[in-house]
């Protein structure tokens, strides 16, 4: 069964977080809340790890898997950023967007979309989150937490722990911000274009 840990939502507590960062260097893989719901993640490069989220999920390796940046200082050392789509993401981060973009040769091959040669990037808006990519030293990779045959996140950590621990290393409790997974914008083409509408307003694209 997975480790059930309570961090604090406007104060992590830095033992804590270091413990899970350590557990995640170490190959394990973690559920965590968001600012869009829970999600269930893994270190960069951890094989093993992709295989476990992506069979928690039931989803092909077409899937975009994203990873969770501190800044947009360390966004951009893993995707290729052109100046509209700079100015775009600036705007909206953090916050619960998605990004999808070509990816710079610092991600790990078996992260990428196998023909596209792109990835999800996203800055949270979340403290626990941001804590815990901070001590990590580099981005979470993450997939939101939906189950097989649902629409919406998880959003509840006794809930994840009670459905899923037993498929978790970690399940860390605390709230999550606005309900429902992140808008998703692809932006490897070039253009915006919102491939999922979620928590974050897509008015603009309209």
């Amino acid at each position: 069964m997975a480790r059930y840990v309570e961090i604090h939502p406007e104060n992590p507590q830095s033992r804590l977080v270091g413990m899970v960062a350590d557990r995640l260097r170490s190959g394990e893989v973690i559920a965590f809340p968001t600012d869009s719901g829970y999600a269930i993640g893994c270190s960069l490069g951890n094989k093993e790890g992709l295989d476990r989220i992506r069979a928690i999920r039931r989803v092909s390796d077409k899937h975009h898997f994203t990873m969770l940046c501190s800044d947009f200082a360390q966004l951009g050392q893993f995707v290729i950023v052109g100046n509209a789509q700079f100015r775009l993401i600036k705007q909206l981060t953090p916050g619960p967007y998605t990004f999808i973009l070509k990816a710079t040769k610092e991600v790990p091959r078996m992260t990428l979309h196998p023909k596209k040669n792109t990835v999800g990037v996203r800055i949270p808006d979340h403290a626990i989150t941001q804590a815990l990519v901070a001590e990590l030293g580099e981005p979470v990779l993450s997939s939101t937490l939906i189950l097989p045959d649902e629409e919406d996140p998880m959003t509840d950590g006794w809930d994840v722990n009670e459905t899923l621990g037993h498929a978790l290393d970690v399940v860390i409790e605390g709230p999550v911000g606005t309900e429902g997974a992140t808008t998703v914008v692809d932006m490897s083409e070039g253009f915006a274009d919102v491939a999922r509408a979620g928590a974050g307003s897509t008015e603009m694209f309209e």
